[in-house]
């Protein structure tokens, strides 16, 4: 074979390998809210970690993640037809772990505070780990939010997130065996229902913590959106924002929120539950009496027309305002999240219920079946 056909041969045999590779490794696909699934793929703990997809025939699409059972991305359409994504968070799996965040996480077991971390079941006192102000918040410094969950994609608008937190996990009772199926709808909601049950009394109480901000930018405040809640009381707190045990009526209180009204309009008032909380940090009782049919509560954005409905069978709404954020952390589309610059609509038992016997009770026996369920709907204005 002459040298000029060798060389041919060979270059030809260098394009075929390159092509071959090239199928081998097709180039990644984004998802409508620039995420990429290889960023969210890792260990963690021992524990495989990935991003989820949901999309429905709207166009409507949410990713999520199984590191804290997140809600990473909303993407829904705003006045004009332009998608916005409507939730603060990361764009890799990395800073989800490494930086202090529960975006978007499923927070357990107990959503909201313990007082002084302690609670009794079945007459034993078991001390919980203090992460807030001395008491136990949503779980403890190592609540589900830092815990990578099994995932079980159904199909392509339904996952299913579950978890065993083990009996004395953060010193909790119990083998507590719990799921939460994540299904984006065709009328534009994420239906979020929870089911648990254990082998020894304990206590629980499943919520999610997602961030929102209708503007669909991360560097922008929520204090001209227009918030409704549908109650006629809250539950104070002192300065530890710990809950007094009292149930307080809104009336005539920056806490009426029965009448849309902006979010920024009395949030700095010369008021002690909004001195107490930074602002608005508060458990709303609401007066939906578990009819999951009857609008709990409900947040607008003047400036995109959307807005954000929220449906749930629990007798109380944590509303936060996120007085918390200071500009420390940028999550995605390079979005510093400064104060007030999110509203959570966290669907619950009220906080600190177990010592507080008088509240609707978030204990759980064996042989029976926690239940919860929340529905985040959007639409546009």
């Amino acid at each position: 074979m002459r040298l000029n056909q060798l060389t041919c041969l060979l270059a030809l045999l260098a394009v075929v390998g390159c092509t071959q590779k090239q199928k081998e490794a097709p180039i990644e696909q984004e998802t409508l809210s620039g995420l990429k699934r290889s960023n969210f793929q890792s260990v963690v703990n021992g524990d495989s970690t990935d991003l989820y997809v949901l999309s429905n025939a709207n166009g409507v699409e949410v990713t999520l993640t199984n590191y804290g059972g997140r809600i990473v991305s909303v993407m829904v359409p705003d006045k004009d037809g332009n998608l916005k994504d409507v939730v603060l968070g990361f764009d890799n799996i990395d800073d989800y772990v490494n930086v202090n965040n529960n975006f978007g996480a499923t927070i357990g077991r107990y959503g909201n505070r313990i007082a002084n971390g302690k609670i009794t079941v079945e007459g034993v006192d078991y001390q919980l780990p203090k992460n807030n102000f001395g008491h136990t918040l949503h779980g403890g410094p190592e609540g589900f939010d830092r815990k990578v969950f099994k995932a079980e994609q159904i199909n392509n608008q339904t996952v299913v997130f579950s978890y065993l937190s083990v009996d004395g996990e953060a010193n909790f009772p119990g083998n507590l065996d719990m799921k939460v199926t994540m299904t984006l709808t065709d009328d534009n909601a994420i239906d979020l229902q929870y089911e648990a049950t254990t082998d020894k009394e304990t206590v629980v109480n499943l919520t999610n913590h997602s961030y929102f901000n209708l503007s669909g930018d991360g560097n922008k405040t929520i204090l001209n959106d227009l918030l409704t809640i549908n109650a006629d009381a809250f539950t104070p707190v002192d300065r530890t924002f710990m809950t007094t045990g009292e149930i307080a009526p809104v009336e005539g209180t920056p806490m009426d929120f029965r009448t849309a009204t902006a979010i920024g309009e009395r949030i700095d008032n010369d008021y002690d539950q909004l001195k107490n909380g930074g602002g608005y940090d508060h458990n709303w009782v609401l007066n939906t009496n578990g009819d999951i049919t009857q609008l709990a509560a409900s947040v607008y954005s003047p400036e995109t027309g959307i807005a954000l409905e929220v449906y749930t069978d629990e007798p109380g709404v944590q509303v936060y305002t996120g007085n918390f954020l200071d500009g420390t952390v940028t999550g995605k589309y390079g979005a510093v999240y400064g104060k007030r610059n999110a509203i959570c609509l966290e669907t619950q038992k009220y906080p600190d219920s177990p010592n507080k016997p008088d509240w609707p009770s978030s204990y759980l026996k064996p042989g029976e079946k926690y239940t919860s369920r929340c529905i985040y709907k959007f639409l546009v204005k």
